[in-house]
């Protein structure tokens, strides 16, 4: 064997070594976490727990679970006490009826209840997309329990709103969220112009393993309640929205770190603009060029490895 071939066998072995790691570590991981329900006005919020100190909670978005954070549990669990709850309509939590029961203030209760059940009285919240916003709200709206705010994927809702009423891109992008809007679950062209099934929900998981899991959180899940997030909460013409504020909004006192992959195809990144103005703290916005909209996953050892150094620095 040639050298240049040797390094190439080389390289191809630690790599397979490295994913079987990781995939070792995912494993290890479900078996580790323990499985809890917080209680918010009689709806049972789903959450796992793993890992000692300060605590961090994670919010997923849509069409997602949990288990999102799997790369972000596993390398904060030996520093953070780590919770990832399941959004309400989602795998193991409540699933109550109407569109009302989606409204972002009980959202926003269903964090704060978690925060509670663990008995810590603040934590460092960190949301993706829908994740994002209800993070965002439970910022605005109880900051007493927010020591450090994390986002991923979903503008300051200033930004979304000016991204909304003056980017054709961003206007363009959000025709999905306006069919999901008008549209019902049952519709079978309402996902993507495909119909809503454990199947097409998990599409967009790269990860096989990973992906096989997914088909049996959204098995468990109600199709409807995930509409009603945007039905209960997305902006639209003539009715005021927690996602995209054009009013003002009070400047938030904690710490910020931002993650947007920049081939996000749902929302646009020149709504990142002019948040620092937003923030009575300091900023900290990461991009990832070559991800998507789940970064978390696109790229989990970027935003795992900045997020840990990030909260390790503030909670000394």
């Amino acid at each position: 064997m040639g050298y240049r071939s040797f390094i190439y066998a080389l390289g191809l072995l630690l790599l397979a070594t490295t994913v079987t790691v990781a995939a070792n570590d995912h494993v290890a991981l479900e078996q580790e976490v323990s499985h809890h329900y917080a209680d918010n006005n009689g709806v049972k919020i789903h959450y796992v727990r793993v890992g000692s100190g300060p605590l961090v909670v994670m919010i997923h978005g849509f069409p997602d679970y949990w288990y999102s954070w799997r790369h972000q549990m596993h390398g904060l669990k030996d520093d953070f006490t780590v919770v990832a709850i399941d959004q309400r309509g989602y795998n193991r939590s409540d699933q109550p009826e109407g569109i009302d029961a989606y409204a972002m203030q009980n959202l926003v209760g269903d964090v704060v209840s978690v925060i509670r059940d663990t008995g810590a009285t603040g934590a460092t919240v960190v949301g993706h997309d829908w994740g994002g916003a209800v993070a965002w709200q439970v910022a605005f709206n109880a900051p007493q329990v927010v020591e450090n705010l994390v986002i991923l994927n979903l503008p300051h809702p200033n930004g979304f709103a000016r991204e909304l009423a003056n980017n054709t891109d961003q206007q363009r992008n959000s025709a999905y969220a306006r069919k999901f809007i008008q549209g019902s679950a049952a519709d079978p062209d309402i996902f993507f112009g495909g119909p809503m099934t454990p199947l097409t929900l998990a599409s967009w998981v790269s990860d096989a393993n990973a992906r096989a899991k997914y088909e049996a959180a959204f098995a468990r899940s109600s199709f409807p309640a995930m509409l009603n997030f945007y039905k209960a909460n997305y902006p639209r013409p003539g009715k005021p929205s927690p996602v995209a504020s054009t009013g003002p909004t009070p400047k938030l006192p904690m710490p910020l770190l931002m993650f947007h992959g920049l081939q996000d195809t749902a929302l646009h990144s020149n709504g990142l603009n002019n948040t620092w103005d937003w923030i009575d703290n300091d900023v900290t916005l990461v991009t990832a060029p070559e991800a998507n909209h789940f970064v978390q996953q696109d790229a989990a050892e970027l935003v795992t490895r900045t997020m840990r150094w990030w909260l390790l620095d503030r909670s000394q």
